[in-house]
């Protein structure tokens, strides 16, 4: 049984001037702009939300913006990925590792001004099941029991014991929401967060407002503006002009020469959760054949699609595992380019006559290894046809909802996700496997040593099968003002933190 004491927050937010309709959330005392409003942050990202309800709608852009500076958990992670306290000051697990017992803090207040109390913790675990719909909740089926010994004390039963579920509560499942405030989650988030959302002009930027009346370390910024960009050098140019201060998310890497030669500035470079898939329709058409799945493994040259797509930085992986997951194992060796073996196996497949829809979204990696991962699938004897979807709204519904698709290429960043993409044979990809759902769970419910055999072995298995093709896992590349600290060189969770952030 351990016990976890709290650390500290570290100074962070975001500012923004944008005019445009301030939200409803703002206009409650308790969510005036802190002291200092000139202190202000602008940060160039590239995939707005569609709206900020992410327990509804499908995507990272929206936990992205608003975990752990909107809505806090009962737990988060630190910059090496271990798990510490945020909303709870200290936990404990019994030794039949099933029931958690969560110490909260005392004097946190929610955004619209309500106490955050344990039922309030209660009511959040239990809506996951009751009125989530994203493909998240599934996270939380294994919780049997919730119960609120006191405002300060929450208990929680599982089914069975599980190694991924306190994970599982530092992402947006484990999002901590107000019994009285979740009516307009899409357009008026109310959290425990040190920031409140104050307008949000759409198409173009959201903009973050440090609140009165937070329960913790106040964060440097007074106001943060994410600003959203469709092209990449626009975004570059923002920075180097100086309407933003961060580029959270460099989406033209062969552009780095222009800030790392430059005193001005400072480049982060680290790894990401993010793996570039190739996603492929198991369920139907011609991606439904092992053979066919397999052939397009084969035909891809992986080292020269991320030198031309994305100039050479990221990580070949061959597999849904990032290196800084404790089960990673490099599987590129399993399907080495090979574009002879590729023809061979497209032949065997009685699928050469069919044509492939890639159908892609309008995000900046994939509109740029799609032409490369068109030629060469080309070049292997495949009949390819690539289409450009607009991102999140089309893609989303066209590919995520409907399945109308052989082959996509989206940027799978959600944490540990190996189980959300494949595990369930109604996800899009339609991956259905006994035996991985089997792995999946022996590797939950056993020992720290059974969960990494067991989550190796489910890797393995999942590439051998060609479930899809993993492109390069993308880097975290970050520009920056030199003089903006708390800048994460990894980025380890879904969330953008802006709390750590300041200026020296």
């Amino acid at each position: 049984m351990k016990h976890h004491k709290r650390l500290a927050r570290h100074p962070g937010t975001v500012a923004a001037t944008l005019a445009c309709l301030p939200l409803a959330a703002c206009s409650a005392g308790s969510t005036a702009v802190g002291k200092n409003t000139g202190n202000s942050l602008q940060v160039g990202l590239t995939a707005e939300p569609a709206n900020f309800d992410f327990t509804k709608t499908e995507g990272a852009a929206i936990p992205q913006a608003l975990l752990d500076n909107v809505y806090e958990t009962l737990v988060k992670l630190d910059q090496s990925g271990k798990i510490r306290p945020d909303l709870a000051t200290s936990w404990s697990l019994s030794k039949d590792r099933k029931t958690y017992t969560f110490h909260l803090v005392k004097d946190a207040t929610f955004s619209n001004g309500a106490r955050f109390t344990a039922e309030d913790a209660k009511f959040s675990i239990e809506r996951v099941a009751s009125a989530w719909t994203v493909a998240q909740k599934a996270q939380m089926k294994v919780v049997d029991s919730v119960r609120a010994v006191s405002p300060t004390e929450l208990e929680v039963t599982l089914k069975q014991p599980s190694n991924d579920w306190l994970y599982r509560m530092t992402t947006r499942v484990g999002a901590m929401f107000s019994r009285t405030g979740v009516r307009k989650l899409a357009t008026e988030p109310v959290g425990t967060g040190p920031y409140v959302v104050k307008r949000w002009n759409r198409g173009d930027s959201i903009t973050l407002a440090r609140r009165n009346g937070y329960w913790g370390r106040e964060p440097h910024f007074a106001s943060v503006t994410l600003k959203y960009f469709k092209d990449p050098t626009a975004m570059n140019n923002a920075l180097l002009t100086g309407t933003i201060n961060v580029i959270g998310q460099m989406q033209s890497p062969e552009s780095l020469y222009r800030f790392q030669n430059n005193s001005k500035y400072k480049v982060i470079e680290g790894t990401t959760n993010g793996e570039v898939v190739l996603s492929l329709n198991n369920g139907s058409g011609p991606m439904k054949n092992p053979k066919a799945r397999q052939a397009v493994r084969y035909a891809i040259d992986h080292k020269a699609l991320m030198d031309t797509c994305w100039a050479g930085r990221g990580k070949l992986i061959g597999s849904m595992v990032p290196p800084t997951d404790p089960w990673y194992q490099n599987l590129t060796d399993l399907y080495p380019y090979d574009r002879d073996k590729a023809k061979k196996l497209l032949k065997e497949s009685g699928e050469a006559n069919r044509t492939l829809r890639l159908r892609i979204p309008t995000l900046p990696y994939a509109t740029a290894c799609g032409t490369v991962v068109k030629s060469q699938l080309e070049q292997a004897g495949f009949k390819v046809k690539l289409d450009q979807l607009e991102f999140p709204a089309a893609w989303l519904t066209t590919v995520f909802k409907n399945s109308d698709y052989d082959m996509s290429i989206i940027g799978h960043v959600e944490p540990r996700d190996m189980q959300t993409v494949f595990g369930d044979k109604s996800y899009y990809t339609h991956y259905d496997n006994p035996r991985f759902r089997a792995l999946l769970k022996k590797a939950d419910q056993g020992s720290r040593e059974q969960q990494i055999t067991s989550m190796r072995a489910a890797a393995r298995l999942l590439s051998k099968d060609a479930a899809a093709d993993w492109l390069f896992l993308l880097p975290n590349l970050m520009v920056a003002d030199k003089d903006i600290t708390g800048l994460p060189v990894n980025a380890v969770s879904e969330s953008l933190d802006l709390t750590g952030l300041g200026r020296s």
